[in-house]
């Protein structure tokens, strides 16, 4: 009896430890970020226990100062060339970024990891950053055991999904791409011998959104008519498949054991067709539930990976749109923190709670006069359009359908929301109308940007004197 209640108790205890690895990426790519405190303070009010970021933004640190929440500080792409040529630039960085705020106990960060890079071997940049990854992590490595932190920081390198490649996309053809052999034994080699895990992006919506022969219904979780069956085993999902060919990959390359983080991992809500919030609902509440089940995979059956990271917090609307115009709308939160659907990410609700007491902008938009000549009109939107978000009007997008000229407007109320509401970036040659009343139509939402414009100049301020640092320091190195 007594064995039974404490096995009873062991499962429960196991159960919360898997509900508390779930963390969300938190993104600041925005014209107008919800204020640090405020994303913190959502955090905290959905229970969300870990956090991985792309930099290391000082406002955003000390807003996580005292929330007990486990941090991960990244380095940006940009900044490993100078981490690599110098143990020194690195040991500035983890003493400005890691030292100053885990250094206050209780009420300072929790940081948990340094990630190097934000996926710096994603084919699209080519090897611009191949030369410098290793080096940029032994060097950070090094400071982090100078001031008694490489057991309490670890050091992780997030790999992009298309580090690997599998020709017929079962998980027992997977392998390293061809370019990223060499390096990618190394990095291995670097994480085992300090206890790290493998960070990795697997993502379930872009295999879909880029291969006809993946169903919608096994990428969502869904029962399936049409299983994938790969050496006597069946994948039922696309997450089963896409992690399995990671564990192969890094079987086949000496690392069986490996600790497996998922890295980032989401469904978008705009800007491509089945990117829509109740395709992400679907979505999240299958992967929640999968995680919870503590199933694991075919390959690691009982053996889910240790921690994952949701893919997105919050919409972005100035993120690259080489991908395609969805990696805007990653957020599970718009970009003034209201929820888009309801999920369970481990605060025991299955309603999330938004965002309170956000600061917007005056309500007032901008729109087409119609008392015009509006035959330059379009000329004008796309002029507009190649600086403000106008996603939401490409094909597939939630303001794809309405008519013109409200998707002139669209894109006039978007250049004129990204510049703070000034009156003269609702001109375009006096095509453009500034009114009071909401022009947004149906599921179409005409957006009133938030009152933060100052915190953006801060943090670019911030990154850019950061950036200056680190090329005076690597230049003086060339004379030491």
């Amino acid at each position: 009896m007594l064995l039974n209640l404490c096995l009873f108790f062991l499962f429960l205890t196991s159960s919360d430890i898997t509900v508390q690895a779930i963390g969300v990426n938190w993104g600041t790519t925005s014209s107008h970020p919800l204020p640090p405190d405020k994303v913190v303070e959502l955090l905290k009010s959905n229970k969300i226990t870990k956090v991985k970021l792309f930099d290391a933004d000082p406002l955003v640190l000390q807003a996580l100062s005292g929330s007990n929440i486990g941090v991960t500080v990244g380095i940006p792409n940009s900044m490993l060339k100078s981490l690599n040529s110098s143990r020194k630039v690195a040991e500035s960085w983890v003493h400005d970024n890691v030292t100053r705020y885990v250094s206050s106990g209780s009420s300072g960060v929790r940081i948990e990891y340094v990630a190097i890079g934000d996926e710096p071997f994603q084919q699209s940049y080519g090897e611009q950053y191949h030369p410098f990854v290793i080096g940029s992590a032994m060097n950070i490595q090094t400071a982090l055991a100078k001031v008694s932190l490489a057991n309490q920081v670890k050091v992780v390198v997030p790999c992009s999904y298309d580090t690997f490649q599998s020709e017929s996309s079962l998980p027992s053809k997977g392998h390293f791409r061809p370019d990223l052999n060499k390096t990618m034994i190394e990095l291995l080699t670097f994480l085992r011998k300090h206890h790290s895990p493998f960070f990795v992006t697997i993502s379930p919506f872009i295999n879909f959104h880029r291969n006809k022969n993946i169903s919608l219904n096994f990428s969502l979780f869904e029962e399936t008519k049409h299983p994938r069956n790969d050496a006597h085993r069946t994948y039922k999902n696309s997450f089963d498949l896409g992690y399995d060919t990671v564990v192969t990959v890094l079987s086949t390359a000496g690392f069986p054991e490996m600790d497996v983080v998922v890295a980032k991992i989401g469904w978008p809500t705009d800007g491509a067709a089945n990117a829509t919030s109740s395709t992400a609902e679907t979505f999240m509440k299958g992967l929640m539930d999968h995680l919870r089940s503590k199933s694991g995979t075919p390959l690691r059956p009982r053996n889910p990976p240790i921690e994952t990271y949701i893919y997105s917090l919050l919409d972005e609307d100035q993120r690259s749109i080489v991908d395609g115009n969805f990696e805007r709308h990653w957020g599970v939160f718009t970009f003034d923190g209201q929820a888009k659907y309801n999920v369970d990410l481990g605060q025991g609700s299955k309603n999330l709670v938004n965002a309170q007491f956000v600061e917007y902008l005056s309500s007032k938009w901008c729109v087409v006069n119609n008392n015009k000549d509006l035959s330059n009109a379009t000329a004008s939107s796309l002029n507009a359009c190649s600086t403000a978000d106008c996603t939401a009007i490409s094909p597939g997008g939630s303001c794809f359908n309405i008519s013109w000229p409200a998707n002139i407007s669209y894109a006039f109320n978007n250049y004129y929301q990204l510049h703070d509401q000034r009156a003269d970036s609702c001109d375009f040659g006096g095509l453009g109308l500034i009114t009071t009343v909401d022009p947004s139509v149906g599921n179409c939402r005409f957006p009133v940007e938030l009152r933060t414009s100052h915190s953006v100049s801060l943090y670019g301020t911030s990154l850019f004197q950061w950036m200056i640092l680190l090329t005076i320091n690597t230049i003086l190195q060339d004379f030491l």
